[in-house]
């Protein structure tokens, strides 16, 4: 046991732990035994008091070792074969059923048969599997991912080309047969049809097919959902989800500088880098086989919760993700994510979080499962209140910011940025001021190889203030989209250089 039996007795009940007085509950025994083949394995400890931790101990130990075998090989298929053993703690006998990850999921209660008999294990629960789980965990087993499957009765002009070579416009050239070696077509029937994935990243009417693949923003006031102040739904391809989620958390934060440096540094009221990863990662394991459970993001007085659809991975625990452990449950989301640069080093995204939140002297974060979601919650060094009072509207969803407190904003950004002599936008206005120019053209003339630092520290800054405008507004992703300076962005430049910026 990686655990003594002195620690397990100590440790509360949890995804791999329950504690049961006696057999006198059969059924509720073989319940957790199937959740926990189903999921991340685990110890069912008879003989102690689940409350209070008392230790009754076993009477008649082999009798009861011998029973218990017989109630999981009766009761449960496929057959499971636990590790059953007798030990002596404080001078009782308890006996232990240890269950690890099963290769044959999923199992099920041979009474309930294996549409209604599925468990699976959340926290110190058991929950019965619905149709889409349970065909999660026969995948799991086969080594398939739901985003590889083909969908034969779509074609591949259903996939925005476009679009997916505006994104890796950055990274390369894409061409027609690179559809495949990404997986974001397969042949079916001695032809091309988009996969899963490809409909999810790129697909032309992706919500047709996928109805629930879209991000839920919203940021209320206080600190639960009772009132909501601003609101918003992204439907876009979700490489470009990611940058409009971060644009929706920086629409709601407070932006400083530290001039410590030779070059000034903007500082963020909420830690961009950890939220961008746990964006990323809500995105890259997502269950979009789920329905009704798009991925939500809630931003709170004191905190930023992120939510995906779908369990934790069979045989993955926090604990496993906290040392780097890795599984991934779409193949081909995370393949695309990786090749933009969105990814950066497979297993290593929780570790990195977690030591970032540490060095910002934040709380440390959570990870928790909630119903049949993954939240990850990111702790506030500084509340970020909103005003108790609410005006009219404010606590509908969807509505816009008060018109005041919106020119307010715009306003404090403008002189921010006039008065603070922002570099980096100023730096883009110099490179677009003879002309419209694409964000490749753009990052050639700055220099710049990295895209998430010419993305958040130049392009978004800049159209935040309304410096710079989208030639294809209706279209942000197109391949031919570019950036020209805003009258204000003329008016700001012109200032700028008369007071001597070169």
């Amino acid at each position: 046991m990686t655990h003594s039996i002195t620690q397990l007795i100590t440790m509360p009940e949890g995804k791999t732990l329950e504690f049961k007085r006696d057999l006198s509950s059969p059924k509720n025994m073989l319940k957790t035994l199937v959740a926990f083949a189903n999921t991340a394995g685990g110890r069912l400890i008879i003989g102690v008091e689940d409350d209070s931790k008392e230790i009754l101990g076993v009477e008649n130990p082999l009798d009861e070792e011998e029973r218990i075998c017989n109630l999981i090989a009766d009761n449960i298929k496929p057959r499971l074969v636990p590790n059953v053993e007798l030990t002596s703690f404080e001078d009782k006998t308890l006996l232990i059923v240890e269950v690890y990850p099963s290769g044959s999921r999923p199992h099920w209660l041979k009474k309930e048969g294996p549409e209604e008999g599925v468990y699976v294990r959340l926290g110190s629960t058991n929950r019965k599997a619905d149709r889409e789980l349970i065909a999660e965990l026969k995948r799991g087993v086969e080594g398939k991912s739901f985003d590889e499957q083909a969908l034969p009765d779509r074609t591949v002009d259903d996939l925005d080309f476009d679009a997916a070579t505006a994104c890796f416009e950055m990274h390369r050239k894409l061409v027609k047969k690179d559809l495949e070696s990404l997986r974001l077509v397969a042949k079916h029937q001695g032809h091309q049809v988009p996969t899963v994935g490809g409909m999810l990243l790129f697909g032309k009417d992706r919500e047709m097919v996928f109805p629930d693949a879209w991000i839920q923003c919203g940021r209320f006031i206080g600190k639960d959902k009772a009132d909501i102040f601003d609101h918003i739904d992204i439907h876009e391809h979700l490489p470009v989800a990611v940058e409009r989620v971060m644009e929706f958390l920086k629409k709601h934060a407070m932006r400083g500088a530290d001039f410590s440096e030779l070059r000034r540094k903007d500082v963020w009221s909420i830690p961009l880098t950890i939220l961008r990863e746990a964006v990323v990662n809500a995105i890259v394991h997502a269950d979009y086989s789920q329905r009704g459970a798009p991925v939500r993001i809630a931003f709170f007085d004191d905190r930023i919760e992120i939510e995906n659809p779908g369990i934790l991975l069979p045989g993955l625990t926090v604990e496993d993700m906290l040392q780097g452990v890795s599984k991934i449950r779409n193949h081909v989301i995370a393949r695309v994510f990786r090749e933009l640069d969105l990814i950066e080093q497979w297993g290593s995204g929780v570790r990195r979080m977690f030591k970032e939140a540490e060095a910002f002297g934040l709380p440390q974060p959570e990870i928790i499962e909630v119903g049949m979601r993954v939240r990850f919650i990111v702790y506030l060094a500084n509340p970020l209140v909103l005003p108790p009072e609410t005006g009219p509207g404010w606590d509908q969803v969807g509505t816009k910011l008060p018109t005041q407190l919106s020119t307010q904003l715009s306003t404090q950004l403008s002189t921010q940025l006039s008065t603070q002599s922002d570099v980096s936008v100023q730096r883009l206005l110099l490179a677009i001021k003879d002309g419209e120019k694409s964000s490749g053209a753009l990052r050639s003339i700055l220099g710049i190889k990295h895209r998430p630092t010419f993305r958040d520290n130049y392009l978004h800054p800049a159209l935040d203030a309304e410096l710079i405008e989208m030639t294809i507004p209706e279209k942000p992703s197109s391949s031919k989209q570019k950036y020209r300076l805003t009258a204000k962005g003329n008016e700001l430049l012109a200032t700028e250089q008369q007071g001597g910026v070169e």
